[in-house]
């Protein structure tokens, strides 16, 4: 009779646990993205964002994969999950992102750009990364939830996984005291 109970039981006892686990691993999910845009926010603002390779190690550093590779427990989330966008600030406060044709092409005339203007539309003032699905460049839409053992019993779909963004001031932003102006990009045709 006990087996008979057990059999019955087991089943029910092992979903429940396999579900505590899954939203235990969300919660973890949870805080952790917080933590990897604010570590992210904050190198962005001091790296070159004109150098791919140091934006690489950057995105990789801030998912505590220096070597590459994806988020530990979210086999799912990569480098390519993370958004990370220059913005500039006007009189009134706004934030607004900086188009990449606007941009300067380096760090040393950025600073140039902010000197001559603070609030013009081509300095870059704030970082912002926020979480994002790859799968959609044209706008920021939550990164669907993926459990680690789909069971069909168990519907996660709809569920995604919290919206995390951070803003950090923009610091240096790769410049080296003493480098070299890089050349400016030629004024639009009137």
């Amino acid at each position: 009779m006990l087996l008979i109970e057990l059999a019955l039981a087991l089943p029910l006892f092992l979903l429940f646990m396999y579900g505590l686990l899954e939203c235990a691993r969300l919660i973890y999910l949870w805080n952790t993205l917080q933590e990897v845009t604010r570590s992210a926010a904050r190198a962005a603002a001091m790296a070159d964002y004109t150098d791919p390779a140091a934006m690489a190690a950057l995105r990789r550093r801030a998912l505590f994969r220096p070597g590459g590779g994806s988020l530990p427990m979210a086999p799912s989330f990569g480098p390519g999950h993370l958004r990370i966008e220059y913005l500039w600030q006007d009189a009134a406060g706004a934030l607004q992102p900086v188009a990449a044709a606007a941009r300067a092409p380096c760090p040393a005339l950025n600073r140039l750009y902010c000197l001559r203007n603070p609030n013009g539309s081509d300095c870059i003032r704030h970082v912002r990364v926020s979480v994002c699905d790859p799968a959609d460049a044209a706008s920021c839409q939550p990164v669907p939830f993926q459990a680690l053992l789909p069971l069909p019993q168990l519907n996660w779909q709809g569920l995604a996984l919290p919206a995390s963004a951070t803003t950090a001031r923009a610091e240096a932003l790769g410049y080296q005291p003493g480098s070299a102006l890089c050349a400016a990009p030629a004024p639009p045709p009137p």
